[in-house]
């Protein structure tokens, strides 16, 4: 078993916690929080080891899981790396892509592996439909959140619409060719509202729009292709497939037939595929397990984490324009 310790122990980090406790994969050391007040209080009331400082746990581990706000990623991360360690960072990667290029060469230098917590990616829904999708020409994605505190000190880009860019990025395999974006600050300093629409070179088109002051949360995504429409729910974890066929000679009595201007007939059928349910966030850890140990390529590398920061500062920055 690999030896994991966590960094950070808020909301996210103590369920980080909970599930590599959990797992049959890790053994769990330890944690390191800077405020000495809240790592009392969660060594107290889960049990798990209190460090004093990040150094200390960084040495006791094989592998060192950041969830720490991103401020902090780059420089616990190239900490961790320098003493020969894999690193689990949760999105975004860093706060720049300078340095997450840095923590890329670093990781190279040392001979140690890395994953980006990009968590959707594990989600059942899009797994379930991850290999039904072939060059999609249409993305169309909302992401919709109720208000939370947490992650205002970052543009929505950063705190939300970041899950969806990784996810695109992972299914259109071209490169970016023009971004163009708005974004309205509601009540915090960096905008709640965006809108992005992303053009590759393939002629593909996504419109992106993310808020993290709905009245409702959401998260859809709908992929149009030339055979099918592919709709995933993040949230209710549900996904839907629509794909065209030529239609039959004798159609059944409840098949679905469309006929253009030209006369050409279509049947519409579903091909909806089965969802298996999982835990998304201990996945996402336990695949980063047997990377390590297979010495094969994590899911969600880093690099992949560098090219949805990369886009999600095109964006960002696209709102000046």
């Amino acid at each position: 078993m690999l030896k994991v310790g966590v960094l950070g122990a808020g909301h996210l980090g103590k369920i980080h916690l909970r599930l590599l406790n959990q797992s049959e994969k890790y053994n769990l050391v330890g944690f390191y929080d800077p405020f000495k007040e809240n790592a009392d209080k969660v060594a107290a009331e889960f049990g798990y080891q209190p460090f004093d400082t990040i150094e200390d746990l960084i040495n006791a581990v094989d592998v060192v899981d950041i969830v720490t706000p991103t401020l902090s990623h780059f420089d616990c991360a190239k900490k961790a790396i320098e003493a020969g360690k894999h690193v689990f960072l949760e999105k975004p990667i860093t706060t720049t892509v300078e340095e997450a290029e840095e923590l890329i060469a670093l990781t190279k230098k040392y001979n140690v592996y890395g994953q980006v917590g990009h968590v959707e990616r594990f989600n059942p829904a899009f797994l379930a439909i991850q290999s039904k999708i072939e060059n999609p020409m249409f993305i169309e994605t909302h992401r919709l959140a109720e208000f939370n505190p947490r992650g205002t000190d970052v543009p929505v880009v950063l705190d939300l619409m970041i899950h969806d860019l990784d996810a695109i990025l992972s299914v259109v395999k071209s490169p970016v060719k023009h971004v163009s974006a708005s974004g309205v600050s509601i009540l915090s300093e960096s905008p709640d509202i965006a809108n992005a629409r992303v053009e590759f070179e393939n002629g593909c088109v996504a419109n992106i729009t993310s808020s993290r002051i709905s009245m409702k949360n959401m998260r859809k995504t709908r992929f149009f292709q030339r055979d099918a429409y592919i709709s995933v729910d993040y949230l209710e974890k549900t996904c839907e497939v629509v794909k065209m066929k030529e239609a039959p000679e004798v159609p059944g009595d409840f098949d679905l037939i469309f006929q253009n201007a030209e006369g050409v007939k279509k049947q519409i059928y579903y091909d909806n595929p089965e969802i298996h349910q999982n835990n998304a966030i201990l996945d996402e850890l336990e695949t980063f397990h047997d990377a390590i140990i297979n010495k094969t390529t994590p899911i969600v590398t880093l690099e992949d984490g560098t090219a949805a920061l990369r886009l999600a500062h095109q964006i960002i920055d696209a709102f000046d324009k």
